[in-house]
């Protein structure tokens, strides 16, 4: 399948996204994780779109995979800021589907 390494990365992005969201919940203080909620659901609904757009291979998609590698790195740069567990990980995995994203569209 073309595209399937970029597609497995946003797909692995979006599940690391709805996991962070999903723990986030949990967090004591769960006030200081309300932008990174958000930004992981924004972030997982845009990778799943974007590699459901690529698996069909029938779109110019060059300005959606663009767009979901800001959104990656918004998301990334935000669960960075934070010291859990699972919002580290997630700032790695949206990083490098953010690298993914860039090299695809470079």
């Amino acid at each position: 399948m073309k595209n399937e390494a970029l597609i497995r990365t946003l797909y692995e992005c979006a599940a690391h996204c709805n996991h962070c969201a999903d723990a986030c919940l949990d967090e004591n203080d769960i006030k200081m994780m309300v932008k990174c909620i958000r930004l992981d659901r924004i972030c997982a609904s845009t990778c799943t779109a974007t590699a459901q757009a690529l698996s069909v291979n029938s779109l110019d998609v060059k300005g959606l995979v663009a767009f979901c590698a800001e959104i990656c790195e918004k998301c990334g740069n935000e669960c960075a800021n934070h010291q859990a567990d699972h919002c580290q990980k997630c700032a790695e995995a949206c990083k490098r589907c953010a690298e993914a994203c860039r090299s695809y569209s470079a």
